[in-house]
């Protein structure tokens, strides 16, 4: 039998391109599952296939009425939601980030009240030191420390929120006693991720046959890019698994230049731009990113099904099913740049 059947199950931001994956996944394990979104960045369209099946609540979370209101009767709360984008979104917007840190707070201290049993949170890789980032090193859990001084260097004011999301989840669990698990999701795309993004902004620039087609950077930065599916299916085992809030990486171990990224996409779509122009005034975040993987392996028994190759496949075609070329063409700029 399932772990969710029957498990009332609030997932913020569930209307969001990583949430709406996952309340499908909720909804097939036999899962009641409500979704509170303010739909600043998720739209009701990504939840199309179960729209049926949930409840959905519409508010922001940062009003303690509404994430009281969202928190009632529930067993398990996922909470994604987030002001957050691309590496654009959050360099031009640090005080929106910042936001996050009240929002988290709010969530856990009504379904505190409410008694929920746990609480499963998705965090970034955002919270690594941002200096071991510039050579080749895979990023382990441990990198990050509460304990030890100095043991914390988080990437921009997204990422100390980030961090002090998985801080405050701790306290929860310290005070309240309730299972508590952290997820550090790590690049991931697939189908309904917008255009702020990498590999949906490759896409996008791609489908709209821009040329010189841009790059920011030199393009051989490197990302672990993992596929929504894969960090789904990490979000579900943690909150089965563990409860005392350590923190799991969900990320691919393989470095994948932006280069290669960008050369998987033209194969696929059959189409090379005749130039590149290389933008590296644009912000770039840190050098190279991949996780270890191994506490994920032992406490989860979860690694990536999906390569990167095969989830760049799935998503394209969901981009070009969904997207009209002309369309992309007139409002590419916008769509590379808002939320």
């Amino acid at each position: 039998m399932s772990t969710w059947n029957g498990e009332h199950v609030l997932v913020t931001g569930g209307a969001s391109f990583i949430g709406s994956h996952l309340v499908e996944d909720l909804v097939t394990a036999g899962a009641n599952v409500r979704v509170a979104d303010d739909f600043s960045s998720g739209e009701p369209g990504n939840l199309a296939a179960v729209e049926d099946e949930i409840e959905t609540v519409s508010g922001n979370l940062k009003h303690w009425d509404f994430a009281d209101e969202a928190t009632e009767d529930i067993d398990t709360v996922f909470h994604l939601a987030a002001d957050h984008g691309g590496r654009g979104y959050i360099s031009k917007y640090p005080a929106n980030c910042a936001t996050n840190m009240a929002l988290d707070n709010i969530v856990y201290e009504t379904a505190a009240k409410n008694g929920v049993d746990r609480i499963c949170f998705a965090s970034s890789a955002c919270t690594y030191p941002t200096d071991i980032q510039q050579e080749r090193q895979r990023l382990h859990e441990d990198m990050v420390s509460f304990e030890e001084r100095g043991g914390a260097y988080a990437d921009e004011v997204y990422g100390w929120a980030k961090l002090m999301g998985e801080r405050s989840l701790q306290a929860y669990h310290e005070q309240y006693d309730i299972d508590t698990s952290v997820v550090r999701i790590f690049t991931a795309y697939g189908p309904r991720e917008n255009e702020t993004h990498a590999i949906v902004a490759f896409m996008a620039k791609a489908y709209a046959r821009q040329d010189p087609f841009q790059i920011w950077g030199d393009g051989e930065q490197t990302r672990n890019f993992t596929y929504v599916k894969d960090i789904t299916r990490a979000l579900r085992l943690a909150a089965e698994n563990i409860t005392d809030g350590t923190p799991v990486n969900a990320g691919i171990s393989r470095y994948v230049t932006m280069n290669e990224a960008v050369d998987i996409i033209f194969d696929y779509m059959d189409w090379v731009p005749e130039e590149i122009n290389y933008m590296t005034d644009k912000p770039q975040g840190v050098r190279h990113r991949a996780a270890d993987t191994t506490r994920a392996e032992k406490l989860l028994s979860w690694e990536p099904e999906y390569t990167v190759e095969e989830g760049i496949r799935n998503t394209l075609d969901w981009y070009v099913e969904n997207r009209d070329r002309e369309y992309v063409k007139e409002n590419l700029e916008t769509l590379l740049h808002e939320r």
